[in-house]
C-alpha cells in the first residue's frame, strides 16, 4: 500500500519531540547494537494429533449428515412398582407415631413434684478424702 505525497499529514500535523530525545535520536549510533539470529519457532502438529483431528471431524461429519428418519419408532412403557407390604406397614407406622407426637395434649399429663436429693458426706467419708 503505498502512500503518495497527498495522504501524507503536513508538518504541523505530526506530533512533536522534546528537543533532548531528538538530540539523542540523532546521535544513535546503530554499529553499538549486537547481531541477533531470530529462530522462528513453529511446531507442526505431530502424526497422533492430525489422526486424531481426523477422526474427530470424521465423527462431526457423521453427525451432520445423520438421517433421523432412518430411526424407528418405540413406544416406552413407564413402569411405577408398588411398594411392598412391609414397606407399607413401615410407613404407616412411621404417620402414627409422628400424628402422636405432632398431636399431644399436655393436659392430660399428672402433676408431679421434683425432690432433688443431694446428701452431704458423713465425717467418715470427709476423714477418708483428708487422708487420701
Amino acid at each position: 500500500m503505498a502512500c503518495s505525497v497527498s495522504d501524507s499529514p503536513s508538518l504541523k500535523d505530526l506530533p512533536k519531540v522534546a528537543t533532548d530525545l531528538k538530540s539523542q535520536l540523532e546521535a544513535f549510533n546503530p554499529s553499538c547494537l549486537r547481531d541477533v539470529d531470530t529462530n522462528e519457532k513453529i511446531v507442526l502438529p505431530s502424526a497422533e494429533d492430525v489422526a486424531t483431528e481426523k477422526t474427530q471431524k470424521s465423527l462431526f461429519d457423521g453427525i451432520e449428515k445423520f438421517d433421523a428418519g432412518s430411526l424407528k419408532h418405540t413406544e416406552t412403557q413407564e413402569k411405577n412398582p408398588l411398594p411392598d407390604k412391609d414397606a407399607i406397614e413401615a410407613e404407616k407406622e412411621k404417620n402414627k407415631f409422628l400424628n402422636g407426637i405432632e398431636n399431644f395434649d399436655p393436659t392430660k399429663l399428672k402433676h408431679t413434684e421434683t425432690c432433688e436429693k443431694n446428701p452431704l458426706p458423713t465425717k467418715d467419708i470427709i476423714e477418708q478424702e483428708k487422708t487420701a
